[in-house]
């Protein structure tokens, strides 16, 4: 029987390292599981009045199909929501998706024709490449400079006529990076110059720790900046998978995507219900849990790369956002690349990272990624391990 050639591209680095953990967990042996990014695995959980709102919604009997792009007070309160950030929306251009991953599944599906190509940071977050590929177009990697910043040289320098879209990730995963309002400026110019579809995942844009968070809407104007956000990370709704397309309402050059973009929607008929109208209480009740949740996000922050930095063999930038560490590797003659760290890393001491080239092997190579959620005391059973084993490895 043949499989479509389509799927030889798709990979996911951060779920695909766990089919090699599920040979250790029959062993009974203890894993530190630092791979996924759900805060709901952790000591973060969904606020009760959203769980409410969707046990509700359930006993309401509110169990039916949805509208296919959105219920209309769900589309309402983002709108209200992203006007908030900056961005030009309306009702109508806003697209409700099963999380952020089919959301940008839509977009891509509608923009991106055979041998086309779209331009993404490196490193990357791992299903954008893959779903490039899965249409098949080609994912190209641009620079960033050392501070994080946009290296605009070289995205000018990568792109051409087969460029379809710039992509980016503010905060970034895997690196934490923040782009401030010049760098979106910058990408912004750049992607309205050259006739480009500006992507931009916000999915993070609450968890950030040392700067006030800029959102793309505060310097799109009439850009073509098409916004994903979602509910999973900021309101800890990660297993309930709702999120969402904003198409910015004064580019006129969206105007094929205002009608492509709901047809996917409606052959997939539709997002679930009863997290839509949870969603629409995450928005407008009480926001508390956020503040509470970056400021221990940022003392585990804090402790992570602090640990990191002192352990030989490895150099870690402090993320300014999102929830991950990716530090740098000196591989030496240990390892012969960063995903073999990651398996005798893990099959020495039960850890479980990801390796840095599962975000693209140009800038992610010699990198891992963790995450920093779990307890203090379980990042610390972490790190003295990682202190070991490289101790060990140098011997």
């Amino acid at each position: 029987m043949k499989v479509s050639e389509r799927t030889s591209g798709v990979e996911y680095a951060i779920r695909d390292i766990i089919l090699h953990a599920k040979q250790h967990e029959k062993s009974g042996k203890e894993i530190i599981y630092l791979n996924i990014g759900d805060p709901v695995r952790f000591d973060f959980k969904t606020p009760d009045h959203i769980k409410m709102a969707l046990i509700d919604a359930v006993n309401n009997e509110e169990n039916y199909y949805a509208e296919s792009e959105g219920i209309p007070e769900l589309r309402k309160a983002i709108v209200e929501k992203e006007n908030e950030k900056g961005l030009a929306v309306v009702d109508e251009d806003v697209i409700i998706s099963n999380g952020v991953s089919e959301g940008l599944d839509m977009v891509l599906a509608s923009v991106i024709d055979p041998n086309s190509e779209v331009l993404m940071p490196g490193p990357y977050y791992p299903p954008y490449a893959s779903y490039v590929k899965f249409y098949g177009g080609k994912p190209i990697e641009f620079q960033l400079h050392q501070n994080g910043g946009i290296d605009v040289d070289d995205i000018i320098s990568k792109i051409s006529p087969r460029s379809r879209a710039i992509c980016i990730i503010n905060p970034n995963n895997p690196t934490g990076e923040v782009f401030d309002k010049k760098n979106l400026q910058k990408v912004i110019d750049l992607a309205a110059e050259h006739d480009l579809y500006l992507i931009c995942d916000e999915i993070y844009d609450k968890i950030v720790f040392d700067e006030q968070f800029v959102g793309i809407g505060r310097v799109s104007k009439e850009a073509p900046v098409i916004l994903l956000n979602g509910f999973s990370k900021s309101y800890l709704m990660t297993g309930w998978r709702c999120g969402y397309i904003c198409l910015n309402s004064e580019s006129k050059r969206l105007e094929p995507l205002r009608t492509n973009i709901p047809k996917l929607a409606r052959v997939r008929i539709a997002s679930n219900l009863p997290v839509q109208l949870a969603a629409v209480q995450a928005l407008r009740g009480p926001q508390d849990h956020i503040k509470t949740m970056v400021e221990k996000l940022k003392r585990r922050r804090d402790y992570t790369v602090k640990r990191l930095n002192s352990i030989d063999g490895i150099r870690c930038k402090s993320p300014h956002g999102a929830f991950y560490v990716f530090p740098e590797l000196d591989l030496g003659r240990s390892w012969k690349d960063d995903k073999e760290f990651v398996l005798d890393f893990f099959d020495s001491t039960g850890v479980l990272t990801v390796n840095g080239s599962g975000f693209g092997t140009k800038y992610g190579s010699s990198h891992f990624r963790a995450v920093y959620l779990p307890s203090e005391d379980v990042l610390e059973k972490a790190m003295d391990k990682l202190e070991d084993f490289m101790k060990r490895s140098a011997a």
